[in-house]
């Protein structure tokens, strides 16, 4: 694509990289037991000290709290668990004030049922919000398949559309090809679903001029129903895009797609590329095509990165250029290292496995992501009662783990009124102590971060190129810049010895080990021989005299 026709993004995102922070399960500042902003205001200097510059933040607005705080009863203030809505402007300001950026999390497409404008919504009588939902326009009458809905809710003769559990009722956009017998499925270009996009930009304004950096957005791909080919949801998220071009050119757009051909190209600056329903990097690290989106990171045998050996990179790699040479030059693609929605990264494995997946994942273009605790290598907590909606992902909800006083430092209150009980194994990682060792894990996410900004090729921006990526071989290399200037990757996570032989993109190239490996690399031309130990990983700068 010509430069001048690409559409433009925010310059910060070609160095950024991101830390994901459950609010509750952070840092409690007030001992109440409960994450809170100024417990996180508390922590940014960590943040910063790790190499990340941009935090996303879970849902911190009015809620009852069904499904932690993804089920908003009032978008315009913070929870006052967390709070005020001082404190969330005050940690604009101190993050604004050591160069990091803030960025919310939007869940643009249901609220509560206890937001008031559901509340209006149930009512019999027509009003302003009767229409801002979806209903049918019977208790006898079924929303089409593949829609949810709850039955008999409230005085009004219908049934609600949900998207998730049955107290997050669906916004109205509506319908991508509304069925002419059934009137209730309106346009997209109804009043009520028009008047929900126009609420939906006053939100972002209102914590936009207040200091915030952006919006990730809950569920992006789900607010235009029975959109098929999703081109009503990306001519929506277009529009979106079009009044932070005008209005906020340096604030962000970021997906929970998965699908970054689509909501890239419709309008998001970064779409993740982890699970819903994409078998190809749900079997980098679990055996089977993704299934369970909770167990995502499961180690089950025969996944890419399992110590087994057996898995094949071309079943992640193929899907991944796809979407890598629909994106280029338009927005990022992120291989995050995990979230609060899916089985930790460190589930399985141990601190050799974890290096070199983060050696894979902080090497990739596009815009990394912690989720915070994965850089301690924190686990998943098994056998947890659910918490706030979370089920099986509430084991990856746990509070951080900062050190070894009483409840790892998070929390001041009793161990019993924790918002989740702390890791019980009494050799938990902490920040502490790997802070205190070079060979840790928290360590080497520290130089990986680093050598991004350092090593151009290796930042979010710049080719990509396997160099060995055969099916169901080992290791998989690639080269990341210029053909001249640039670096290789190797991951071997298999538990024996691997070789193998590739081409270089020039010849002449002098390398040069970035970090301290055992793997050996011999290069005559443009051919490379490369010897890597069981489980291991290598960063070789490659370029030629001369290049810069």
């Amino acid at each position: 694509m010509p430069a001048a026709s690409r559409p433009r993004t925010p310059a910060w995102l070609r160095t950024a990289a991101f830390y994901e922070v459950y609010p509750q399960s952070f840092q409690d500042s007030d001992g109440d037991g409960i994450g809170d902003l100024p417990g996180l205001i508390g922590r940014l200097d960590y943040i910063r000290s790790l190499g990340c510059d941009a935090l996303w933040l879970n849902p911190c607005f009015v809620s009852p709290f069904g499904d932690a705080g993804y089920d908003v009863a009032d978008f315009y203030h913070v929870a006052p668990r967390y709070g005020t809505d001082a404190d969330l402007e005050r940690l604009f300001t101190e993050a604004h004030a050591r160069g990091m950026k803030v960025c919310l999390d939007l869940v643009a497409g249901h609220t509560s049922t206890e937001h008031p404008w559901f509340q209006a919504s149930a009512r019999a009588g027509k009003n302003e919000f009767t229409d801002r939902y979806i209903w049918t326009d019977s208790v006898w009458r079924s929303a089409p398949a593949g829609l949810s809905q709850i039955n008999g809710y409230g005085e009004r003769d219908g049934n609600y559309v949900t998207n998730f559990f049955h107290f997050q009722p669906a916004l109205n956009y509506g319908f991508a090809r509304p069925d002419p017998a059934q009137p209730w499925q309106l346009p997209v270009d109804h009043p009520a679903c028009r008047a929900n996009r126009e609420e939906m930009k006053r939100i972002m304004r209102h914590w936009l001029d207040r200091g915030a950096d952006g919006f990730r957005v809950d569920m992006a791909s789900s607010l235009v129903k029975g959109d098929t080919d999703f081109a009503a949801t990306m001519a929506l998220w277009a529009e979106m895009r079009a009044m932070y071009d005008t209005e906020y050119p340096e604030a962000v757009l970021i997906a929970e797609w998965s699908d970054p051909a689509r909501a890239i190209l419709g309008g998001f600056h970064i779409d993740f590329l982890i699970h819903f329903n994409h078998p190809g990097y749900s079997t980098l690290f679990r055996a089977e095509p993704h299934r369970d989106l909770f167990q995502f990171f499961r180690d089950m045998g025969g996944s890419y990165f399992d110590r087994a050996g057996r898995g094949d990179i071309r079943v992640f790699l193929d899907h991944y250029l796809e979407h890598l040479r629909a994106t280029e030059g338009r927005g990022f693609i992120s291989l995050p290292t995990g979230n609060h929605d899916i089985m930790r990264l460190a589930r399985g494995r141990d601190a050799a496995d974890l290096a070199v997946c983060f050696a894979f994942l902080l090497t990739l273009p596009g815009v990394p992501y912690l989720y915070a605790g994965d850089e301690i290598g924190q686990r998943y907590v098994d056998g947890l009662v659910s918490k706030e909606g979370g089920y099986n992902r509430t084991g990856s909800r746990t509070p951080m783990q900062w050190d070894a006083s009483p409840n790892a430092g998070f929390s001041t209150a009793p161990a019993e009124a924790l918002y989740l009980p702390i890791d019980p194994a009494p050799d938990r990682p902490t920040v502490a102590a790997q802070e205190a060792d070079p060979a840790s894990l928290l360590s080497l996410v520290r130089r990986l971060l680093a050598l991004r900004r350092e090593v151009p090729a290796l930042g979010n921006t710049g080719p990509f190129v396997p160099l060995h990526a055969e099916p169901k071989a080992y290791p998989f290399v690639y080269w990341r810049g210029e053909d001249k200037d640039g670096a290789i990757v190797a991951v071997n996570p298999a538990d024996r010895e691997v070789r193998c032989a590739f081409t270089l993109p020039a010849a002449g190239l002098t390398t040069t080990p970035l970090l301290p490996t055992g793997a050996t690399l011999q290069v005559a031309g443009t051919r490379a021989d490369l010897v890597m130990p069981p489980v291991s990983w290598a960063i070789y700068r490659g370029r030629q005299t001369g290049s810069r």
